[in-house]
């Protein structure tokens, strides 16, 4: 029952903190042109916009949304409790913590101030990424959380291998992402490069522990 309502208590901090943005927006309305930019390209050019409305009230209403889903998909996982307690708190804040970063700097870029997204966005992703490959190895079996493939699934063996080389991986691959953010040398295709090779390089490890029987 405690963990119920401290699970319950987290998911109303979160909404919360989710919906915080809107008071931002309220006192910044009557300066924000009528379209927002809410994208930008590699180069930090804006190149998707929004209504003012849509960008300062519904956005941060489809993250406290979105908040729900990711905590009703946790808590639905029945063994939610084997990912690493840091892990289950990121996944938590996530999407909070997006809201509070995003939206001010979206609302702020908005009224023409000077904010590097091509700089910001790979360097935060970087040190996200570094962060949870610290605490991936730590980890056990769990259908949420980590490297979810057949194969780290079936075996537990896989998925203990798989995490602590990914581990390792995300932890060097983030901390590039962050070193070329800040040298600004093409930092988004690093970033989506570093990605890919992120994602890839795991998966296709998992698969060949799995092809040797493990």
């Amino acid at each position: 029952m405690e963990t119920n309502n401290k699970s319950k208590s987290i998911l109303i901090i979160t909404t919360l903190v989710c919906l915080l943005p809107i008071i931002l927006s309220l006192s910044m309305y009557d300066r924000l042109p009528d379209q927002v930019a809410v994208h930008w390209d590699i180069a930090g050019n804006p190149d998707n916009f929004m209504p003012k409305a849509v960008a300062a009230f519904v956005l941060p209403v489809s993250m406290a949304v979105l908040n729900l889903v990711v905590y009703v998909l946790i808590s639905l996982d029945p063994k939610r409790n084997n990912a690493a307690p840091v892990l289950r708190m990121i996944a938590h804040w996530a999407i909070a913590a997006l809201s509070v970063v995003i939206m001010p700097i979206t609302l702020f870029k908005a009224t023409g101030a000077d904010i590097r997204i091509e700089t910001v966005v790979p360097a935060l992703v970087g040190v996200l990424i570094l962060v949870i490959g610290n605490y991936l190895p730590k980890s056990k079996q769990n259908y949420t959380i980590g490297i979810k493939l057949p194969w780290t699934l079936h075996s537990e063996d896989n998925w203990n291998k798989t995490h602590r080389f990914a581990g390792y991986l995300w932890m060097v691959g983030g901390l590039l992402m962050v070193i070329l953010a800040f040298l600004n040398t093409q930092a988004f295709w690093g970033m989506i490069i570093m990605i890919l090779v992120l994602v890839a390089a795991p998966t296709i490890y998992s698969l060949s522990l799995y092809k040797k029987g493990v």
